[in-house]
């Protein structure tokens, strides 16, 4: 990759009938079959997320690196994960892990105020929507077809404990 080269920037979340994407800093459902999605989905690769969003885990992923967007000064590195103190810091160290682990992208895991404030610099969407519409008080952005292009559309394997069906859905962004 040529120094100036970025790499696409992919948002990768799962939200409800309502868009819902949260409630009480936890995923408002139990859907084991997306867990093993997102992880196909980010393996290998950098993934930014706030503060909260990284708490909600409560860990490094295995296999992957999480750069978290945070000013809070007592935040503590760890092997795995980093810290930045904005978005745009947090993407230009993602580029960086990205070109060092050899990944072809950089993940935007969330939450809803990284989408919101990064869906202008986003170049694909990897969601799973999620036949249900929870209680929730941390939502998607609205997805704009003027915008986005519907890429592919895979209807997701159930799961045994999966609590609804759900559909795998990319989008790119359209070339103006």
């Amino acid at each position: 990759m040529a120094a100036d080269q970025k790499l696409p920037l992919t948002a990768v979340a799962a939200l409800g009938r309502n868009s819902a994407i949260g409630q009480g800093n936890r995923l408002p459902w139990s859907m084991p079959g997306d867990l093993a999605h997102f992880r196909a989905c980010t393996m290998g690769k950098p993934m930014i997320m706030g503060r909260l969003t990284f708490e909600a885990i409560g860990r490094a992923l295995p296999g992957r690196e999480s750069i978290v967007v945070t000013r809070s000064g007592s935040f503590v590195e760890r092997p795995a994960v980093w810290r930045a103190a904005t978005a745009e810091d947090a993407l230009a160290l993602a580029q960086q892990r990205a070109a060092a682990m050899g990944a072809d992208e950089v993940i935007l895991a969330g939450g809803a105020t990284l989408f919101d404030s990064m869906m202008p610099i986003i170049d694909r969407l990897r969601l799973t929507f999620v036949d249900l519409a929870p209680v929730a008080d941390t939502f998607f952005p609205a997805i704009d077809p003027a915008i986005w292009r519907e890429d592919s559309r895979v209807v997701a394997p159930r799961h045994p404990k999966d609590e609804a069906a759900c559909v795998f859905v990319d989008y790119v962004r359209r070339a103006f």
